[in-house]
């Protein structure tokens, strides 16, 4: 005779909690986006770099100022005529290089590393993270360069006292000037992340950044003088000058005219970035 075991039902396992749906917000995708840039030893050294050229290539400017008016020496083409807001500011030039890599890196990095796939399949509508690439790199930038032109005029302001350049933060359009040179760099910042976006390469984006600001410029000098004219005052980098110049003059745009033209190649290369960004794969 055969015995069948009674077949209980199986109790019903506990219910695990559903996970919580998390939309996709632009909010979110800043904050991610800021996560990963302090994430990055490349920021630290390029920020560093930054602050460490405005300020250290201004005091040094001010103090070759102060040792050649106090030692009667010959004033060449670089210092006549030169105030505090000019040789304080004269490591922008080399600030702005660092700003814009480290813009390139925060775009054409993820593509050299394969990690813009993970990215893209987290943010599907792939805009949004353009934007907030550029938006980030524009806040940290705009804050290191506002806060090394600043800190760079307050010591070589000091260190020129007593001569003709010297000027306070009261005189007119010292201000202006320092705000704009800030800006300035933040914007060559965006620059450099949409070219990076732009290219996908670290290697190309970099090239292309110091060609814009530095060799176009140098071969568009050695054009005729009436072509210079029309031409040179429009390249990105003569009208960012014109956005922190002191005194102007019929060559050069004016500040806000600068600000406006610099806007305008930012946002054309942002615009081919997101076109490029849209239209083909990661």
């Amino acid at each position: 005779m055969t015995t069948i075991a009674p077949i209980h039902p199986a109790e019903p396992s506990e219910a695990r909690p559903a996970r919580p749906a998390h939309r996709v917000t632009g909010r979110r995708v800043l904050r991610a986006e800021w996560a990963k840039l302090w994430s990055l030893r490349s920021t630290w050294i390029t920020l560093g770099l930054a602050l460490l050229f405005v300020i250290a290539f201004g005091i040094i400017a001010s103090a070759q100022y102060k040792h050649r008016i106090t030692s009667g020496g010959h004033l060449d083409r670089d210092f006549a005529g030169a105030t505090a807001v000019r040789l304080s500011l004269f490591g922008t030039n080399f600030g702005q290089l660092a700003l814009g890599v480290l813009g390139v890196l925060v775009t054409a990095g993820e593509y050299s590393t394969g990690m813009i796939r993970s990215t893209l399949a987290a943010v599907p509508r792939r805009l949004p993270v353009l934007w907030s690439k550029a938006a980030v790199h524009w806040a940290v930038a705009l804050l290191v360069g506002t806060a090394g032109a600043f800190t760079s005029f307050l010591i070589g302001s000091g260190i020129v006292a007593g001569t003709p350049a010297a000027l306070t933060l009261s005189d007119p359009g010292v201000v202006r000037s320092l705000l704009g040179a800030g800006l300035y760099l933040a914007l060559v910042g965006v620059l450099g992340a949409a070219l990076g976006a732009l290219l996908r390469s670290v290697a190309g984006g970099i090239s292309l950044l110091v060609a814009v600001l530095m060799l176009i410029p140098g071969l568009v000098s050695l054009l005729p003088t009436s072509w210079q004219d029309h031409i040179g005052p429009y390249l990105p980098s003569n009208a960012g000058e014109a956005m922190f110049t002191l005194h102007h003059d019929s060559t050069t745009l004016s500040p806000t005219a600068g600000l406006l033209v610099l806007l305008a190649w930012a946002a054309l290369a942002l615009g081919a970035a997101a076109w490029r960004l849209v239209r083909t794969d990661a």
